[in-house]
């Protein structure tokens, strides 16, 4: 009996990929196991083996093809004596879910008829058996026993805000008012109407890849869901710096005669996180609607820039591993990365993420949240600078931290509590030990 194959879904996020090319031509003898084809995703390249034995019969997709979906049939594997023209193609599988990855909420798209339209009101809504409130006019609205339902609301595309339960009596509808003119949202412009700012003839379109677009969308998603917030401090560097240096002297060799470690800032940085986040659990979150989920260990994300856009490889129970394996396992990491070779539970998940641009002379940003991460700690260069120490004027080598965090779940005192905790590791290394 013929078996199809589909395409893989290689992380629990993926919906669509790129089928880059067949390893195998259509006629070609096959066994299970065999390599048949390269997929393309956002962020690496993967093999499909082949699950069954028998002849190639017949190729579905072709090479180069892109936002295949997952589950579309792909290919057809014939059992022996089996033509292609005999066996019927088969349908579309219907997409399967994927589960969630531990530290990793699934999110769910309402359908374009369960959104709010422009000029609709909570009423209007209601009246359908739904309404649309921002959870604190909800939280509201239950502790003054307020019926939303009799609401005009007056935020984006009649969405109901604390302000209008804070102006309707309790257990009955408020006054009616003045409809306000509905606030109007202007549709992105369109590519023609951007390019018509251009002189014809003086650029080129240059198509966005997968991983492109996967980060416009999760980096435009991250902005309009996640209410951040940033605290920053500076961070002297000095013990720290001494002690990489004696760590680094120390390093055994290895049979080439290299050092067996090399341990970098960054690598401080990383473990100084981890150890954070165990001293202070409240941070060491992720939010969902319903719960919050505190996460047991510090899995740390790294942003790893390649070709094209960005990864961010995580380092799982960084609070348990040595500075050396650290190093070691960011070391592969970084070049597995850049090949695009790293699996899809290497860079999924996680409870935070360190953003490093101090080696591009960068002196500090902040960096954007990706869920399902609270925070990211974004890493200024290290500069010489004049510190006051008491009454006398230092030179030291310090570097300025930016936190941004998930205000839904890390507020000011928390985050200024995080934060301070990452810069009290750093600044004395030693604690990591003990």
């Amino acid at each position: 009996m013929a078996a199809t194959v589909l395409m893989p879904a290689l992380s629990p996020t993926m919906e669509k990929g790129k089928l880059a090319k067949w390893l195998k031509k259509e006629g070609d003898t096959v066994k299970s196991g065999d390599i048949l084809a390269e997929i393309e995703t956002d962020k690496a390249t993967m093999e499909v083996e082949a699950v069954d034995e028998g002849t190639l019969g017949k190729i579905m997709v072709a090479a180069g093809t892109e936002d295949v979906a997952v589950n579309t049939p792909i290919a057809l594997i014939l059992a022996e004596g089996e033509k292609a023209g005999a066996v019927p193609s088969p349908s579309p599988a219907a997409p399967k879910t994927p589960l969630p990855q531990a530290g990793e909420v699934k999110k769910v798209a309402p359908s374009p008829s369960s959104l709010p339209q422009a000029g609709e009101t909570g009423a209007a809504r209601a009246s359908e058996g739904r309404v649309f409130a921002s959870p604190l006019a909800k939280r509201l609205a239950r502790e003054k026993g307020v019926d939303l339902a009799g609401i005009k609301g007056s935020g984006p595309h009649g969405r109901i805000v604390s302000r209008d339960v804070a102006d309707a009596k309790p257990g009955a509808a408020p006054a009616a008012k003045p409809a306000a003119a509905p606030v109007a949202f202007a549709a992105p412009p369109s590519d023609a109407a951007i390019l018509r700012n251009f002189v014809e003839g003086s650029y080129e379109l240059v198509p966005h890849d997968s991983m492109r677009k996967v980060i416009a969308r999760r980096l435009t998603e991250s902005k309009q869901t996640i209410p951040h917030f940033y605290v920053s401090v500076d961070v002297t560097l000095d013990h720290l710096l001494d002690l990489r240096e004696r760590l680094n002297g120390q390093a055994p060799k290895t049979k080439d005669g290299l050092p067996a470690y090399k341990i970098s800032v960054n690598d401080f940085i990383i473990k100084a996180m981890a150890m954070a986040l165990i001293k202070v659990p409240d941070a060491n979150v992720s939010w969902t609607e319903s719960a919050m989920v505190k996460h047991k260990h510090a899995d740390i994300g790294i942003a790893v820039s390649i070709p094209g856009g960005l990864i961010t490889p995580v380092v799982r129970k960084a609070e348990t591993k040595g500075l050396a394996q650290i190093s070691s396992e960011m070391k592969d990491y970084a070049k597995r990365a850049k090949d695009r070779k790293l699996k899809p539970d290497e860079y999924t998940g996680g409870s935070a993420a360190i953003s490093n641009m101090g080696m591009m002379n960068v002196s500090n940003f902040a960096a954007i949240v990706n869920p399902p991460h609270a925070s990211i700690l974004a890493i200024g260069t290290g500069t010489r600078r004049p510190v006051v120490r008491g009454n006398d004027i230092v030179i030291e080598q310090q570097m300025t931290m930016t936190l941004s965090t998930d205000h839904r779940c890390i507020d000011g005192a928390l985050g200024a509590e995080f934060i301070n905790a990452i810069k009290l590791y750093l600044e004395e290394p030693g604690l990591m030990l003990v």
